[in-house]
């Protein structure tokens, strides 16, 4: 595939992404379409195998696959209540991973959604690092702080090593 053709398509991806309360999701019907399924009929097949691997995998289908409704504009200019679905990235993963690879744009989908879901990860792992290394800047101050105060009140070092692990289970045995 050619790199325009892959930008072109990343575009049309990121175009019906949807977030509310800093949640990513997409909705069932802007899928559809991309995926060339002109028949919403047709995309409950895929949509329905997707939800059995879902559940297979001990995931929790409502999760992933919020039913809603929502109003759309007809041809005519009215607009009527159709039934939807908010889909989560896994959920769009799982539907690209049940679609036809054959076509062009179900075989960018599954490629899409992996590295999108991998960039996530990536993302949470690097928060929960940064998470981590604050709680060990945290612990190290503190722990500096208790020493200075421990040896400001003349405890040598054999009282500070009894003072510190009093709170140890292992030495308080």
């Amino acid at each position: 595939m050619k790199l325009e053709r892959i930008n072109q398509l990343n575009t049309l991806f990121q175009n019906v992404t949807n977030e509310a309360e800093e949640i990513e999701f997409w909705y069932a019907r802007d899928i559809q379409v991309l995926l060339g399924y002109s028949r919403w009929q047709n995309f409950e097949k895929v949509l329905e195998k997707a939800k059995i691997a879902c559940k297979n995998s001990d995931s929790s289908v409502l999760d992933h696959f919020a039913d809603v409704s929502k109003m759309v504009e007809l041809g005519s200019g009215t607009n009527r209540k159709v039934d939807d679905i908010m889909l989560s990235r896994y959920a769009c993963y799982l539907i690209a991973q049940n679609g036809d690879p054959r076509k062009e744009i179900i075989a960018f989908a599954q490629t899409y959604f992996a590295l999108q879901t991998r960039k996530q990860e990536n993302l949470e792992e690097r928060v929960n690092l940064m998470e981590r290394m604050k709680s060990r800047k945290k612990l190290r101050e503190a722990e500096t702080e208790l020493s200075r105060l421990i040896y400001a009140r003349g405890v040598d070092s054999m009282g500070f090593g009894r003072i510190r692990s009093k709170g140890d289970p292992i030495f308080s045995i």
